[in-house]
């Protein structure tokens, strides 16, 4: 690629003036290949779109469970209404500019070059960057963003391409959620910059998301501040001591510690079992109901939550989930419907948030019991005893 030879056009992602201004670029300059910020599974779905593929595939919500990628399916569903609902607010479809960049290059026969990274890796490395709190301010902006809660201004999505506009876009975002900022913009900059640079072909037209355009140039114009593409690649990054992990791990050894220790210092305590055994079973059951499930779903939740309480590895949010998910199957319509909700109610009515909502209300009905209950009623008293308290 040569830097004199490319040019790189900006767009807002769900506007028509950037389709015209794609297209026109393309059919005046017909350079030889065409860089867009698609990677591989966004680039076949628009083609399905494109030559009218309507899917409604079955989504395994049992594997998603399972493989613990609940947070990341509902980060990356509640990015895709995001940018749903603004396109729909404006009649224009996500991604139009990337078809109208493939179907002017496959009109004149150039080749396209997918320079994006993977969607989910994106995704599992900002969920790996963020912290707790990080996590719950950046869940309660997108949610907030979902419900209508906070600025009602309206925004000229032409504005976003402007480059001072940007810079206070980002800037917020920045201050907001610096880690997803550095994975989603400077570290995405970076990889579309680099897969760039690696085209062999000389007259390059790229076209990529107005905030990163400034990025790229200056890696474009810097190329040895360039990380390595394969370490931006990389979701199992070693972190420090996850401190909060471990307390977490230590309640429930602390628990079985006091079990012990009053057992062999001659305490009866059967009854403390019992009590452990009810209220666990008692308040993973409420935490489940309450949050929408099927009986059977919270009778399932209430029955595992005495062993996840133990087991730090094990959530009883993900056996009440799966035993749901049994009951509400999810398709790809439920997350395209998405962009359709306009209530709570339409949202009640959608398989994905129902389901999400019983894993988190379970997990919150057996914390209660973790955190407060338990060691108020059972492990409190049962430390005074064995300490002659």
């Amino acid at each position: 690629m040569k830097r004199e030879c490319l040019t790189i056009i900006g767009t807002a992602h769900v506007s028509e003036e950037s389709v015209n201004e794609v297209k026109d670029a393309i059919y005046e300059q017909h350079p030889e290949v065409v860089a867009i910020e698609l990677d591989r599974g966004r680039y076949i779905k628009l083609k399905k779109q494109m030559m009218g593929i309507e899917e409604d595939e079955e989504i395994s919500v049992t594997r998603i469970i399972k493989e613990n990628k609940v947070g990341l399916f509902f980060t990356s569903t509640l990015l895709g209404y995001f940018q749903s609902k603004i396109g729909a607010d404006l009649d224009v479809a996500p991604g139009s500019e990337m078809i109208g960049a493939i179907e002017a290059s496959e009109d004149l026969e150039i080749p396209i070059a997918l320079i994006d990274r993977d969607i989910n890796t994106t995704l599992q490395r900002a969920l790996n960057k963020m912290g707790f709190i990080e996590k719950a301010k950046f869940t309660f902006g997108l949610l907030a963003s979902v419900f209508g809660i906070g600025d009602d201004d309206e925004i000229d999505v032409e504005d976003l391409k402007n480059p001072d506009n940007l810079d206070e876009l980002m800037e917020m975002f920045k201050d907001e959620a610096p880690s997803v900022h550095e994975v989603l913009v400077h570290e995405r900059d970076a990889y579309l910059a680099g897969r760039i640079m690696q085209l062999p072909q000389d007259h390059v037209i790229a076209v990529v998301g107005a905030g990163h355009k400034p990025g790229i140039e200056r890696y474009l114009d810097n190329p040895e501040t360039m990380p390595d593409l394969r370490d931006l690649e990389v979701t199992n990054e070693k972190r420090g001591i996850p401190w909060a992990k471990i307390l977490l791990a230590m309640i429930p050894i602390l628990f079985v510690v006091i079990f012990f220790l009053a057992y062999f210092s001659g305490i009866n305590i059967t009854w403390n079992i019992y009590e452990f055994i009810i209220i666990s079973m008692i308040m993973g059951f409420i935490g489940s109901i309450l949050s929408g499930s099927k009986l059977i779903s919270a009778i399932v939740g209430g029955l595992v939550a005495p062993l996840t309480i133990i087991h730090p590895l094990l959530a009883a949010g993900w056996f009440s989930g799966l035993t749901e998910a049994k009951f509400r199957k999810v398709r790809q319509s439920d997350i395209k419907n998405l962009s359709k909700i306009e209530s709570f109610r339409d949202l009640w009515d959608n398989n994905i948030f129902r389901i999400l909502l019983v894993v988190i209300g379970t997990n919150l009905g057996v914390s209660i019991a973790t955190l407060v209950i338990l060691p108020s009623k059972v492990f409190i008293p049962l430390f005074m005893k064995i300490f002659g308290g």
